[in-house]
């Protein structure tokens, strides 16, 4: 069967009327997935086969188009009146295909990926458990979470908590009106930023990383395990320092607090900024 015989009957099956589709597509290994969705949820799931189930919660009067060249498996929901009223959906996919995953009032969850994943939410949460080399996420009004990622993670919020778990490779996380929680963190290049919230960091510290966590109104909590070399700088306006562990403070400025100080053989660089919050260092 052609390319060509086998989109026209996929078309046939996806757009035939009723409530709801449910299909699987053959794809080559290779394929990326891309979903964009304007009303409605997007979760992802993942199997050792080399095909794509789509099922999708919808009325009776819009369909799921599936477009499928070989290279990208495009899905998305037209109506015949106007836009689509919302569509819900879950899309199984081989364990390692890259997701492109895009919506504007909706979550977006993937669960177990080996791919990379981009995804960009305007107005709902984003979640996602896995993901390979490059993890790129986004939600404007909505949270983050993420875990698992074995690569180069870039989170992302603007009205949003971002909150990253078991992480292995180099992390950036960033929102401007929330928190930014990093846990069980393996990098050596670390970059968390907010202004209205707090940072909290446990992880390792690397003799050759870099870290730095900024924040304008909140809070700022690193875990400096026992070993550790640092040079720690330190900044803050109008909040406070403390350690859980003695060090020698150098370098004062004329306005604010500025100093800095060096734990071990000081190999590692920590820049710490708060200017209206406390910054403390913890033991684990």
């Amino acid at each position: 069967m052609t390319l060509t015989m086998t989109l026209g009957l996929l078309a046939a099956l996806v757009q035939a009327p009723g409530e709801g589709t449910d299909t699987t597509i053959a794809v080559r290994a290779g394929t990326r997935l891309e979903v964009h969705n304007l009303s409605g949820d997007i979760i992802v799931r993942t199997w050792d086969r080399n095909s794509v189930r789509v099922q999708a919660e919808h009325s009776s009067r819009d369909r799921v188009d599936i477009g499928y060249g070989g290279v990208v498996l495009k899905i998305s929901a037209s109506s015949r009146r106007g836009a689509p009223r919302g569509v819900d959906y879950i899309v199984t996919v081989p364990v390692a295909m890259d997701l492109n995953l895009s919506g504007t009032y909706g979550d977006i969850s993937v669960d177990g990926s080996t791919g990379r994943i981009n995804i960009e939410s305007v107005q709902g949460d984003v979640a996602v458990r896995g993901g390979r080399s490059l993890v790129t996420l986004h939600s404007v009004g909505g949270d983050v979470q993420v875990s698992g990622v074995r690569g180069r993670l870039e989170a992302s919020s603007t009205n949003g908590e971002v909150t990253v778990d078991d992480v292995e490779g180099e992390v950036y996380a960033e929102t401007t009106n929330g928190d930014v929680m990093l846990r069980d963190i393996r990098s050596d290049n670390v970059s968390a930023t907010t202004v209205n919230g707090d940072i909290v960091y446990r992880g390792t510290i690397g003799d050759n990383g870099q870290y730095r966590l900024s924040t304008h109104n909140g809070d700022v909590t690193m875990t400096v395990p026992v070993g550790t070399n640092a040079t720690v700088t330190v900044s803050t306006f109008s909040g406070d320092f403390e350690s859980d562990f003695p060090v020698t403070l150098t370098g004062p400025s004329r306005q604010g607090k500025r100093f800095s100080f060096t734990i071990g053989s000081g190999r590692a660089t920590l820049e710490l900024e708060s200017f209206q919050g406390s910054i403390r260092l913890v033991r684990p």
